[in-house]
């Protein structure tokens, strides 16, 4: 007998008597059904699609699996159940497909699963619902198990699973939206393992011209090469942050550089110094592009220009920038001041991007942000806080806070370190306003106190001091670490976050999967 189908799953929730099925023939204690709540790949690998969990009193022949694929029959193929001997299906009437074969067993608990492939060019908007809806075993009725809402199968685009491209690691992904409509993504292109700088890293690019139903292979846009007769492993990239101007629909990309510092990190030690001297301190690089993507400048060193030499480090937040409606554009920063400790604040561009000024600190103790727009037209900077690695339940939650200067100042915002909370790590932010004319801001992180896992999508109609349990939306139950938001269209949402499934993961969600059918 398979060790797999004798084991079960302690956390199964039995149905109590009332919907158990007894006959003189067949007692069964109880069967539910349950689904994995994480992305479906649409890269053709063989998947997990729900599973059967059932307890019996004594020895039963199960002959039979029914199973419902639903009304997106075709978005399906190559179903097989994980059962021992042979089991065929049926030729398929409609949409639902029944499996025969014949296993006996034994007292106790078990499980078995559907196993499938999502269709080769399954939209990502599809929702798939396959279920178990019948088992019928050679001594008993049949047997339907409770009608319990499972979560739909969402379709995942792959752009990087670890290894493919010649690269050992895609992290710390940034997404927007250019001016003809098409989508940039950006990341880490970490060749040679997944760790931090200092290393061989590059800032890739994939672009999108479908709305995420497709992704192009990556491309470096930024790679210092041996820079300095010091070779890749020294000359690293990373945390890119991507912005575009609406106006004159010029995209920049900015990251950290590191030169030299074998075996250093820039948030600790020595890893970034203060001053300016690329063999000392991190550096501030931006690359440009004026074709929405398709081609990039080379990098311009902005460190001189922005960083306080008495500052041990400056760079870009990892993410997306801002404009306003007035041009101006915004973009998420972070540092260690002159005692090395981190902060969180912005730099913004009068001038479409020919200069910047910094702000002042939003907080202290802070790091990776996000900056979005209020109702009232002031910023929000939410923030990754390393108070929470210590907090405890009460207390944990994003650092917020507002200014409606540009960063001279800084309030706190009303759901500060307590509404969102986080396991100490990057997170997204962007504002919408909804059709019916309500502004929105949504938020995506690993939605859990502990660990990165449960990445999740929430929505706000207030202004960031609520955040509703109807308005949110659990992506990916077994993992999740940094992610980034962008819209697609005034109705549809994606997504670009690291999965337990892949490196990077891509997705659509229409915002009345949040909004609508919940109100």
């Amino acid at each position: 007998m398979s060790r797999r189908l004798i084991a079960f799953c302690s956390a199964v929730l039995w149905i109590n008597s009332a919907l158990a099925v007894e006959t003189p023939e067949l007692l069964l204690s109880g069967v539910t059904q349950s689904r994995p709540n994480i992305p479906l790949l649409t890269d053709g690998e063989r998947r997990t699609l729900v599973h059967v969990d059932l307890v019996i009193d004594r020895a039963y022949t199960l002959r039979s699996v029914k199973i419902l694929k639903g009304a997106e029959a075709a978005d399906l193929t190559d179903l097989s159940l994980d059962l021992p001997g042979a089991w065929k299906a049926e030729p398929e009437k409609g949409p639902v497909i029944t499996f025969h074969g014949e296993v006996t067993l034994p007292a106790g608990k078990h499980r078995f699963s559907l196993y499938g492939r999502a269709t080769p060019g399954l939209n990502l908007l599809a929702r798939l619902h396959p279920r178990c809806i019948e088992l019928t075993f050679a001594d008993g009725a049949p047997l339907h198990p409770e009608d319990k809402p499972l979560p739909p199968l969402r379709p995942a685009y792959s752009l990087h699973k670890r290894g493919q491209f010649q690269c050992h690691t895609f992290r710390i992904p940034a997404i927007a939206r250019a001016k003809d409509g098409s989508l940039l993504a950006v990341y880490d292109m970490r060749y040679l393992s997944a760790r931090d700088l200092q290393g061989h890293m590059d800032i890739g690019l994939s672009r999108s011209t479908d709305g995420g139903q497709t992704w192009a292979d990556p491309v470096p846009i930024m790679d210092m090469g041996e820079f300095g007769g010091k070779p890749q492993t020294e000359n690293g990239c990373s945390d890119p942050n991507i912005l575009v101007d609406p106006q004159t629909g010029e995209i920049f990309v900015s990251a950290v550089w590191t030169h030299g510092k074998p075996g250093s990190h820039q948030w600790t030690g020595k890893g970034s110094e203060p001053g300016h001297d690329l063999t000392r301190s991190s550096q501030f690089l931006i690359v440009r592009s004026k074709d929405h993507g398709k081609t990039w400048s080379a990098p311009e060193n902005r460190t001189t220009q922005l960083k306080d030499p008495t500052w041990h480090l400056f760079a870009p937040a990892p993410g997306n920038g801002i404009a306003l409606s007035d041009g101006t554009l915004v973009m998420p920063t972070q540092g260690r001041d002159a005692q090395g400790k981190p902060f969180s604040n912005i730099m913004f561009s009068r001038d479409h991007g020919a200069t910047w000024s910094v702000s002042s600190p939003a907080r202290s103790d802070t790091t990776e942000c996000a900056v979005a727009t209020l109702s009232d037209g002031s910023l929000l900077l939410n923030m990754r806080d390393n108070r929470n690695r210590a907090a405890n339940a009460a207390t944990n939650g994003r650092a917020i806070s507002i200014t409606r200067d540009l960063g001279k100042t800084w309030t706190v915002h009303p759901a500060d370190r307590s509404a969102l909370p986080e396991p100490v790590c990057m997170a997204s932010m962007i504002s919408h306003t909804l059709p019916d004319g309500r502004h929105a801001l949504l938020f995506s992180n690993p939605h859990h106190k502990n660990s990165r896992r449960d990445m999740t999508i929430q929505l706000s109609l207030d202004d960031g001091k609520t955040w509703p349990e109807k308005y949110r939306m659990l992506l990916d139950s077994k993992g999740g670490s940094y992610s980034t938001l962008v819209m697609i269209d005034a109705q549809t949402l994606g997504i670009l976050y690291e999965s337990s499934q892949a490196d990077l993961v891509f997705q659509k969600i229409l915002l009345s999967e949040l909004i609508a059918e919940k109100e």
